[in-house]
């Protein structure tokens, strides 16, 4: 914490403070270790020390991959933010390729333009030209 250098009665004394508990410092002295009270009064702070549980092992199952992951076909278009749309550029069964865009909308009075992640067919169109939308609404579906 902090080093001091002390020279008491012609004797030089090299003193790191290692920490605080209520009124008694940690206290080292040319390599010993003591524990010191102070007499002073004591200030109690506002903020609440926190102590944080261990967290428990991981066991063998939990640790593992698991090996029978099913693919999506589906994938679904969601708001990136709360906003308004302003055009729809597909319709159910256009076919679309990965970074077409497929809507505009406005959020945060800014033109954003929402793009498809993948190649497929529009399934499902949930929104139209000024209908209001909240983040993670699903605006479109592509399978």
């Amino acid at each position: 914490m902090k080093k001091f250098k002390f020279t008491i009665n012609g004797n030089n004394y090299e003193v790191e403070i290692l920490g605080f508990e209520e009124n008694v410092a940690k206290v080292e002295v040319n390599g010993t270790m003591y524990d010191v009270e102070v007499q002073k009064d004591l200030k109690v702070t506002k903020t609440p020390t926190l102590v944080r549980a261990e967290s428990p092992k991981p066991t063998g199952k939990e640790t593992r991959i698991p090996k029978n992951i099913t693919k999506t076909t589906n994938l679904a278009i969601k708001a990136p933010l709360p906003g308004t749309i302003i055009q729809v550029f597909v319709k159910p069964g256009d076919k679309v390729i990965i970074g077409q865009k497929v809507l505009t909308m406005e959020a945060m009075k800014m033109e954003n333009n929402v793009i498809s992640e993948k190649d497929g067919t529009v399934r499902i169109v949930n929104v139209k030209p000024g209908q209001t939308v909240m983040q993670n609404d699903t605006l479109v579906e592509i399978e």
